[in-house]
């Protein structure tokens, strides 16, 4: 494989491939999609990756068995967009030389690429080949499916370290990756809070940093992510209040479950000093509208007719009728010689008990 030095993508995903990485691929320098996913491979992932490969622009490796630590060689990949390296043994810190790569930190570079394409590339001695155009195809998991990109390859700009046995904190330089649409950080063993900076990824559609161990506030700045379409910070050890806005308060509970020390809207837990009466501003607005919607003419006249018909249905029978008007008052006799027989009653025993 090492001798096809012009090859522009090596795809091999869902396959039994098993042992290391060759080291030949190092000579295929014009890789830009390297996909070996769902295989059987194993060993460390080779520093050449990084030095050699320097044209990749996506890098996927899921589903493997490769262990030991993430190579700060691949922070020399500046133009990767998608580096995939989940459901492997990989143990360690998350470098904080990630926002070397400029493929990620840099807006400009995911809007740029609608599709991955080109139609000839330069070789040594200014030669140019011209090559057939290729477009690229990657398969990736989104949104707990897996989905096929191509043509809009070049606006899904994602890291995924998740399913791993990665240790640490999360690194601030890791908010500094402004260009990422998909962050899946989990199912590792990181602890730490969660970057406070964390609000600078505007462009965040997909964050999962669930089931770590993850300790602390939730940062407010997560609140101002307004286009995050899928949020899982559950099961780990955040506590708290859950920071106002209408973002983070519109998505289920199981976003936040496995926090017990967790409160606030959309939980049902209150937070100290609320109200247990209070409620989401919202959802109160939204049923003080409803009960304002039932208060109109029909309901008044309706009051003020059903009133108005009880009250001469009755007095106004006991008018016409004399038979039922003296039974009526008969009735209000007795009742009356009732009460004052009881009261004299208890009046009667009370004098007993004080009297000496």
């Amino acid at each position: 494989m090492g001798a096809l030095k012009l090859l522009d993508m090596m795809s091999m995903r869902g396959n039994r491939l098993t042992g290391d990485l060759p080291s030949s691929l190092r000579n295929c320098m014009y890789l830009r999609l390297l996909d070996l996913g769902e295989n059987e491979l194993s060993g460390k992932i080779p520093e050449w990756l990084g030095e050699s490969l320097s044209m990749l622009l996506v890098l996927s490796l899921p589903s493997n068995r490769f262990h030991g630590t993430i190579p700060r060689s691949l922070c020399k990949l500046e133009n990767i967009q998608i580096l995939d390296l989940s459901v492997n043994n990989i143990s360690g810190n998350i470098p904080k030389c990630l926002n070397n790569v400029s493929g990620m930190t840099m807006r400009e570079k995911g809007s740029a690429r609608a599709s991955i394409e080109y139609n000839s590339i330069g070789v040594e001695r200014t030669r140019l080949i011209t090559r057939p155009r290729v477009v690229f195809k990657v398969l990736l998991q989104w949104k707990g499916k897996q989905s096929e990109y191509q043509k809009t390859l070049g606006l899904v700009v994602t890291l995924d370290l998740s399913s791993n046995r990665l240790t640490g904190e999360i690194p601030d330089e890791i908010t500094s990756l402004l260009a990422l649409v998909a962050l899946n950080l989990s199912r590792n063993s990181l602890i730490g809070p969660i970057p406070d900076n964390i609000g600078q990824l505007r462009q965040l559609d997909f964050l999962d940093i669930s089931r770590n161990n993850l300790v602390g506030v939730i940062p407010t700045s997560l609140s101002q992510l307004s286009n995050l379409g899928v949020l899982d910070l559950s099961f780990n050890s955040l506590y708290g209040r859950i920071p106002k806005g209408t973002q983070l308060q519109s998505f289920e509970m199981s976003s936040y479950a496995g926090n017990p020390a967790l409160c606030g809207v959309p939980l049902l837990k209150l937070c100290p000093g609320d109200e247990s009466g209070s409620r989401n501003p919202d959802v109160a607005h939204e049923q003080e509208s409803e009960n304002d919607k039932l208060i109109n003419k029909g309901f008044l006249f309706g009051i003020v007719g059903g009133f108005a018909f009880g009250f001469w249905g009755f007095y106004g029978t006991l008018v016409l009728k004399d038979s039922w008007r003296h039974a009526y008052y008969g009735f209000l006799n007795v009742v009356k010689e009732w009460v004052l027989l009881r009261l004299e009653l208890s009046f009667a025993r009370l004098r007993r008990k004080t009297s000496p």
